[in-house]
Parts: C-alpha cells; sequence; structure tokens
C-alpha cells in the first residue's frame, strides 16, 4: 500500500511557532523531487514538543498542501492510548491517508500491552495504521510475533517502520506476516538492504535535502537496476551519516538551515549542534554538492 520515499518532514519554526508558509514550501519540494508520500509530526518532525493544536494544525497543512498528490501518513502515536486515539481521530477526519504509530515510549509495556494499544487504536479509526519500532527510543520492541498477529486481527494495520537496525527481525516478519504486509525501512542507511528482503520502501530523513536521491534509489531497485541502487546508496551514506551525527533532528534541521530551506531553530531540548560535529555536517553537505 505504501512504497517508495516517504519524508519524514520537519516541522519549521519562526520566533518560536510553526512557520506554516515554510512547511507548505517544503511539502511543494518534496512531490516536486519525487517524494512518494509526507509523514508530518514524526520523531523528525519534533511531535514530542508539539502542543496537541500545533500537532493537529501540522497535520491539516500538510493534508490541504498536499492535495492529494502523495499519500500523508500522520504521526499521531503516544504513549497514552486514549492521546493516540484522540489525535489519530483528528487526522482521520481532517483527510489523512494513513497514521504512523510509534510503540509507548518511557511506559515500557509487555507484548501484551503492546497488542492491546495498537488494536483499540485500530478500532477506533478507518485509516490504515502504519506501525513504528523504534526500541531505541521507546525502551521497547515490538516482537515479530506481536506485529503478526496485529497484521492478522485489525484489517486496517498495513505495515511496520522498522527501525530495530536487525535485518534478521524484518526477515521475520516478512516470514511471518501476510504478503502485501508494507514492511518500511526506518534507518535511511539501510534502504537497499530493506528492499534486498521483501521492503517496499523507507520513512526518511535524509530525503528532507536530498529527495530525488533517495526517491530513484528505491526506483531503481524496483526496476531492477540494482547497481544503480546500489550506486545511489554509496552516494548517500556519507551525508546520512553526517545527518545523524546528533540526535534526529538537530542535524538535519541545521544542514535545513545552511542551505537556507528553513530556519535552524530547535526546540528544548533538542539544542544546536556541537561546533565539531557542525563542521563535519559542512564538510559532508560540500561533499554532497549541496552547500
Amino acid at each position: 500500500m505504501f512504497r517508495g520515499s516517504i519524508v519524514a518532514i520537519v516541522t519549521p519554526f519562526h520566533h518560536g511557532k510553526i512557520d506554516e508558509k515554510k512547511l507548505r514550501d517544503l511539502i511543494e519540494f518534496q512531490i516536486k523531487n519525487g517524494a512518494s508520500g509526507i509523514v508530518p509530526c514524526g520523531t523528525t518532525g519534533e511531535s514530542a514538543t508539539l502542543s496537541f493544536q500545533e500537532h493537529d494544525r501540522v497535520i491539516e497543512i500538510t493534508i490541504e498542501q498536499a492535495k492529494k498528490r502523495v499519500p500523508v501518513i500522520a504521526g499521531t502515536g503516544s504513549n497514552s492510548t486514549e492521546e493516540a486515539i484522540m489525535l489519530t481521530r483528528h487526522a482521520a477526519k481532517a483527510g489523512s491517508d494513513a497514521s504512523l504509530q510509534v510503540s509507548p515510549y518511557y511506559n515500557r509495556p509487555t507484548q501484551k500491552g503492546l497488542y492491546e494499544h495498537f488494536k483499540v487504536i485500530a478500532n477506533s479509526v478507518d485509516i490504515p495504521i502504519i506501525l513504528y519500532n523504534i526500541a531505541s527510543r521507546t525502551g521497547v520492541n515490538i516482537e515479530p510475533e506481536t506485529i503478526a498477529k496485529l497484521a492478522q486481527d485489525c484489517k486496517n494495520i498495513v505495515g511496520v517502520k522498522e527501525a530495530s537496525g536487525s535485518l534478521d527481525q524484518m526477515s521475520r516478519i516478512k516470514q511471518l506476516c501476510p504478503e502485501n504486509f508494507d514492511l518500511i525501512s526506518g534507518d535511511d542507511s539501510l534502504t537497499l538492504p530493506v528492499l534486498s528482503i521483501g521492503g517496499t520502501g523507507i520513512i526518511s530523513v535524509v530525503a528532507n535535502i536530498a529527495p530525488k536521491d533517495v526517491s530513484d534509489l528505491v526506483a531503481e531497485f524496483e526496476k531492477g537496476n540494482i547497481k544503480k541502487a546500489q550506486s545511489l546508496h554509496y552516494k548517500l551514506l556519507p551525508l546520512i551519516k553526517a545527518v545523524f551525527l546528533e540526535t534526529n533532528p538537530i542535524p538535519i534541521k541545521t544542514a535545513m538551515g545552511l542551505l537556507g530551506m528553513c530556519e535552524p531553530d530547535l526546540r528544548l531540548p533538542m539544542s544546536a549542534m556541537l561546533p565539531e560535529n557542525l563542521e563535519k555536517l559542512k564538510k559532508a553537505l560540500k561533499e554532497y554538492g549541496l552547500l
């Protein structure tokens, strides 16, 4: 259902407020450069520090600007099941094409708790749900068996954004889940390997600044042009490493500020890059030909 290069878009700020015009500009930039979808209010969009009102507004703007040209997959997860239902219902009502549901963070639920959390959210809306598995941030892994049970029991749980870093785990998900269940890479550096085991695409951070190359990588692989896909993988790799020198979205937003795409403003507790890392980021942007 969802494939290609799907950008996890930043939330641009101006004087601490959402820069609505700049957000619309960034969405246009993505669509013109081959994005297959847009994820507002994900990790990269600083969802953790948006108010409910801001969260809803970012999703509304993205839907309005995308105009159904590409799918909008709204980040509406929470460690509170009731909050996740509230956010997801709003996104569905606003016209979102799907929802991205991060596993509950801090709470550290059991696999049973994860199953029940996602099931009740899925049952609260009609839109497709993509699970988001990122134990490095949430403290809990959604096991392949739990994902498979959710895929079986909830018709609108259609895929998973896998950011475990484990190709073994992702292979197990492919084995256990229905054939049409979408395995989407959650790590830019693993896009090509994930495609090779049956993945459908990437929810990408680096696509904020290099959308065409990320889109082309997936497209070339799908066309069977493996050597070209490999070439793009290795071209992107140093840039990917640079935009993860510090916690996402610090480097990608800093890069976008350097490139004049939006202001590099972050919300605390995200803070400015260390000088030595900033220099490494600038070097990578120059070597890539962006700066």
